[in-house]
């Protein structure tokens, strides 16, 4: 709110049309492995090992920010109710006095809550569906309320606020021991278009979710329409739902005077309206605890799965031997969520979910675009494993022969011709390798013109020649290398679903979730950067060692060099996973 103000309705706008584009090559993904942790699997095969651990970090850390940010709602939610007494205690007895660094005062209510559900989990609770449906049912009657009340009780005023209103109202909130935030330029964009974009970066996280009905197209009876329609109608009642609650909100209260910690309660007791603040703040409980179900219960499963390939510590694999839970995944998840609710601003935590979330989704998208060009699978244990999950016999039998295929390939060589006029109708591994660094460089390219456009938009806007001329020679090299990968053979593997008009919209994808990277604040970076920097501190010095497929692959130079007769003479254990 503090961002964009009444246009926070069109932030929420801009990243739905995002998650629909990432949702989109999400399917595609679904489509060729419809399990979870899909992403994480063809992150592996197609871009190798070290950006499937990026990808599977950064899913670890949308789930362990998704539960800390919820924990630090239901918290303030909760210290509403009663009348803020926790957090006035907690702010004047242990206040932490690291001002964009960690929060005001660090939260024990949200961490005792996280460490209570970890405990559940780790002892084999299972999540309640019906306790899931009446919290949903409850969150849905609520959200009609607060949609139909703010439109009744809202004033259009709100929307095109004057300096002169913005005074009068401020000094009246004063009286009452309220202070006004910000007023910026006022009207329907008070911090101009720049802000609503900053908006649309941090309201990504409320599309975070829809890669669950993207995994299900086994199940679906036509997943090649059932799919994307299944992803964009449950975004775009995510959009309304938003939308309309914004909406309301912004409508009821002015923008400079929304209440950071508990803003739908403290709305309708700014109308006059105080018996609904506690049906309201009640019903947000309900919502926030069936979202911090949700996101706690599949949060060891990539944990789980990135120990088991040896990237992650090996202990983090083990399973309880009575209740078959992913027993120390769960415990350290938990307590790493806790100790995140415990610390950081709930602003600092969604920002933080939504750049990790952002950049995980454009790996989709770059693995989708490479995937799609290149020939058959090759022969390492993840390519066998996506095959045994999703393969047919035909495919299998063309596995079985790839051995003599890349033989024949060895007699490719590579022409300046071959970018634009390729001489095969289907994928090869020269035109595979063109698609591979073409979409490595215009990924590079992406990113640094998204960098200028969000930097330097000003000096754009004021006719600078220096960054113009930059920009356009970005877009025209991005341009060509677009036609070079549409140039190329295209896999003719049929799938229930695939990505329409590519190369185009992995692109554009890329380039929306890249720019919404770009306009969040230095602080989330610092605080990303130290995520990773964690992330590839254990990788380099752990999981490159234990990595299996790097054992595979090492097995495989051994028995290659050694004679055909002796082969299968010792076998090693390695060989049987």
């Amino acid at each position: 709110m503090e961002q964009a103000g009444p246009s926070i309705v069109l932030c929420f706008f801009i990243a739905a049309i995002s998650s629909v584009l990432a949702g989109l090559c999400y399917a595609e993904f679904g489509a060729r492995v419809p399990k979870a942790g899909s992403a994480y699997l063809y992150s592996f095969v197609t871009v190798g090992e070290i950006w499937a651990f990026t990808t599977g970090w950064n899913l670890i850390l949308s789930y362990v920010i998704g539960t800390a940010s919820v924990a630090r709602a239901w918290s303030s939610a909760f210290d509403n109710i009663i009348g803020n007494h926790i957090s006035t205690f907690f702010r004047n007895s242990t206040a932490l006095h690291l001002e964009n660094v960690l929060a005001e005062y660090p939260d024990f209510f949200a961490l005792f809550l996280v460490l209570l559900l970890t405990g559940l989990l780790a002892f084999g609770v299972s999540e309640s569906a019906l306790v899931n449906k009446i919290f949903t049912s409850i969150n849905l009657l609520v959200l009609s309320f607060v949609i139909i009340s703010g439109f009744v009780k809202g004033d259009v005023k709100n929307w095109n606020v004057s300096e002169e209103y913005y005074q009068n109202r401020s000094q009246e909130a004063l009286k009452s021991g309220v202070t006004s935030g910000n007023f910026g330029a006022g009207g329907f964009f008070p911090f101009g278009f720049d802000g609503v974009l900053s908006g649309a970066a941090t309201c990504f996280y409320a599309f975070v979710g829809f890669d669950c009905i993207a995994t299900t197209g086994e199940e679906a009876r036509n997943p090649q329409r059932s799919i994307p329609i299944g992803i964009i109608v449950s975004l775009l009642i995510c959009f309304l739902a938003y939308f309309g609650v914004s909406a309301a909100l912004t409508l009821m209260v002015p923008y400079f005077l929304v209440n950071k910690e508990s803003p739908l309660p403290e709305a309708f007791k700014d109308v006059g309206w105080e018996p609904a603040r506690y049906v309201v703040a009640i019903g947000s409980l309900c919502a926030l605890s069936a979202s911090l179900l949700g996101s706690m219960f599949p949060m060891p499963r990539v944990i789980y799965a990135m120990a088991e390939d040896g990237l992650l510590f090996k202990s983090l694999s083990r399973v309880h031997s009575r209740t078959k839970t992913p027993l120390v995944a769960t415990v350290v998840s938990g307590i790493i969520s806790a100790l995140m609710a415990f610390l950081f601003e709930l602003k600092d935590l969604v920002n933080l979910m939504s750049i990790g979330t952002l950049l995980a989704y454009s790996l989709v998208a770059v693995c989708v675009l490479i995937l799609r060009y290149q020939p058959e699978m090759g022969s390492s244990s993840k390519d066998v494993e996506m095959l045994e999950v999703n393969g047919s016999e035909e495919e299998k039998v063309i596995m079985n022969v790839s051995v003599n295929s890349n033989q024949t390939t060895l007699k490719e060589k590579f022409t300046w011709g071959s970018l634009f006029c390729p001489s095969a109708e289907i994928p090869t591994h020269i035109s595979g390798r063109i698609v591979y660094i073409s979409t490595t460089v215009v990924s590079i390219m992406i990113t640094v013109l998204c960098g200028i456009l969000a930097q330097e938009w000003e000096a754009l806007m004021k006719g600078n020649i220096g960054w113009a001329v930059a920009c356009a020679l970005l877009l025209g090299i991005s341009l060509v290398i677009t036609i070079i990968i549409w140039r190329q053979p295209e896999s003719k593997k049929r799938l229930t679903f695939k990505v329409p008009a590519l190369p185009v919209l992995p692109l554009f994808s890329i380039f929306v979730n890249v720019y919404l990277m770009m306009q969040l604040d230095a602080g989330t970076w610092a605080r990303f950067a130290v995520w990773m920097a964690i992330g590839f501190a254990i990788y380099f010095g752990y999981g490159i060692r234990h990595s299996i497929e790097a054992q595979t692959t090492r097995q495989s130079q051994l028995t290659t060099n050694k004679p055909l007769n002796s082969a299968g003479s010792d076998p090693s254990p390695d060989t049987a996973i």
